[in-house]
């Protein structure tokens, strides 16, 4: 059975705080289910940041896209993010992950270990387990469920890891991934997970609505392969109808989309989400 339709901005910059709240009540107002927040030295603290918008909204919910593993400490990481749950009413979804491209350097510029990608997948399963653990803990003030995790990764040792532990599912591709380029990664995920495969949702971020390049692309990269997964083009419509056909075949029902691109996608929000 099919899962119902969500959809994500992420964000993580602001000139000041007055347009990081309103960056968040935009959100919610156009339908939005979450506000997530990348991890990187340039953007916004995450947790900070997450704990404004929610103060600032009332059903939106808010979550990380996603938090680097390998330099965050898993026991003070679940700590925090127990406060957050607390202070949001629930409304937080945590996303997890062995870094992004740039994390290395970032990593270093926080003076801590990147490891190899094998270390980096343990890291991840470790920030899961004390999360988890810290929902469990009677001498907390958080109670379970808590949030669900959402793991990023494309790879067979993090979709293995995410088959096992996660909620949701991220499909971290290369933004030139054909439609036909996602099919490899859930069928990973499916065989790994078996039967919880259907307890799973499964997400993919864009990197473009309509036909023009987000501005923060190079001059030189700014051409997009016509078929890439990650670019969504057409009528409200039609982009609507590529998203309902994606849910059919793939499972893809939670969509997340760079807060540029908020209004350019909040007709197809409109058509779709909750359907």
């Amino acid at each position: 059975m099919s899962k119902e339709f969500r959809f994500g901005i992420v964000a993580g910059l602001a000139p000041d705080a007055a347009a990081w709240r309103a960056t968040a009540r935009r959100a919610e107002d156009l339908g939005y289910s979450t506000l997530l927040v990348p991890d990187t030295l340039r953007t916004l603290p995450p947790l900070l940041a997450m704990t404004a918008a929610a103060t600032a909204t009332s059903v939106l919910r808010v979550g990380t896209f996603v938090l680097a593993a390998p330099y965050r400490n898993p026991r003070l990481l679940a700590h925090e993010l127990a406060g957050l749950y607390f202070l949001s009413g629930g409304r937080l979804e945590v996303g997890v992950g062995g870094g992004r491209a740039d994390a290395r350097q970032d990593a270093a510029a926080l003076g801590v270990p990147y490891g190899t990608a094998g270390e980096r997948v343990a890291q991840v399963r470790s920030v899961i387990g004390e999360v988890r653990a810290a929902f469990a803990d009677s001498r907390t003030a958080v109670r379970r469920p808590g949030p669900p995790v959402l793991v990023a990764g494309a790879g067979p040792r993090m979709l293995a890891l995410a088959a096992e532990e996660a909620d949701i599912v991220a499909l971290a591709v290369p933004p030139d991934t054909p439609e036909e380029g996602l099919r490899a990664p859930v069928g990973i995920l499916r065989d790994e997970a078996g039967a919880r495969f259907d307890d799973i949702e499964l997400s993919m971020n864009l990197l473009q609505v309509g036909d023009g390049p987000p501005p923060w692309v190079p001059e030189g990269l700014r051409t997009t392969s016509a078929d890439a997964a990650a670019v969504l083009r057409g009528s409200p419509r039609e982009m609507a109808d590529t998203l309902l056909r994606r849910r059919d075949e793939l499972g893809i029902s939670y969509v997340t989309v760079n807060g540029f691109f908020a209004d350019a996608l909040a007709p197809v929000v409109d058509l779709l989400a909750g359907r």
